[in-house]
């Protein structure tokens, strides 16, 4: 996620915004997303899998413990430098318990951080409603592009060994917010801390009308399943599927790099 610093504030980097999305994960809608992703993944002994956009770690965590902790690498990556607190925490009560090198966190813009890996570093990639916020505007043109998304595809696709999968999710387009806050009134019954449910509930609500406003100039991307197939088709992957989730607000994708 790139900045420019005569263009619209990105609030994606701050600590306060990061916080805010790490109390998600109590609403039922974000488990239901959470539970469908994980069920595409399939992590084995030895592998390394890149969490792209990782938040709080909750994917980082269903890759380590869906593998029952044999993995050799989780690599966590964002570009708010205060989830590597999220981490750490992910990692400290990982069950089997992990090193500090086998869930690690990375402090990079995803959408340029992947060049530091050699082709087919990664067996796997995992994203959770992160990759549409990549992020390009072109002077020349005066307008947001889809460079930069793009890109990312291609180079996750570049860093997967062949037969690597990615499993992600996105919003639909113009994603109703307000649906999934209806879907998660219940768990403010069986929230631990009523008030903070509240209060993370309504922060990521405005977040979320900031994040549709931009997607509406083209500076985010929430696409049709079918552009997004094509997008992955063109950045390199075969056998695209998807489903719904998020009380019908996020796509899940899984795609995988061709063997040869």
């Amino acid at each position: 996620m790139s900045a420019t610093p005569s263009l619209p504030v990105n609030y994606w980097p701050d600590s306060a915004c990061a916080r805010a999305f790490w109390g998600q994960r109590e609403l039922p809608p974000y488990r239901r997303l959470l539970r469908h992703t994980a069920a595409w993944l399939d992590p084995r002994p030895g592998q390394r899998w890149l969490d792209l956009g990782c938040g709080s770690g909750q994917l980082s965590r269903a890759l380590w413990e869906k593998s029952g902790g044999t993995l050799a690498e989780v690599v966590a990556l964002d570009c708010a430098a205060v989830n590597a607190e999220a981490i750490r925490r992910v990692r400290e009560r990982a069950n089997p318990p992990a090193a500090c090198g086998q869930i690690r966190f990375l402090h990079a813009d995803f959408s340029r951080g992947l060049a530091q890996y050699p082709a087919g570093h990664f067996d796997g990639a995992v994203s959770g409603l992160a990759i549409q916020y990549a992020e390009s505007y072109c002077p020349l043109r005066r307008r947001w592009t889809s460079d930069a998304y793009d890109h990312l595809l291609a180079e996750v696709c570049r860093v997967l060994r062949p037969g690597g999968s990615f499993v992600f999710s996105v919003n639909v387009p113009e994603p109703s917010w307000g649906r999934v806050a209806a879907s998660a009134v219940m768990g403010f019954f069986r929230a631990s801390k009523p008030l903070s449910y509240v209060k993370n509930a309504y922060r990521m609500w405005r977040y979320g009308g900031w994040l549709k406003r931009q997607a509406r100039l083209g500076r985010f991307h929430y696409l049709p399943a079918p552009a997004i197939a094509d997008k992955l088709t063109a950045a390199g992957f075969e056998r695209v599927e998807h489903r719904l989730s998020f009380s019908k607000q996020a796509y899940v994708l899984r795609c995988f790099k061709p063997v040869s």
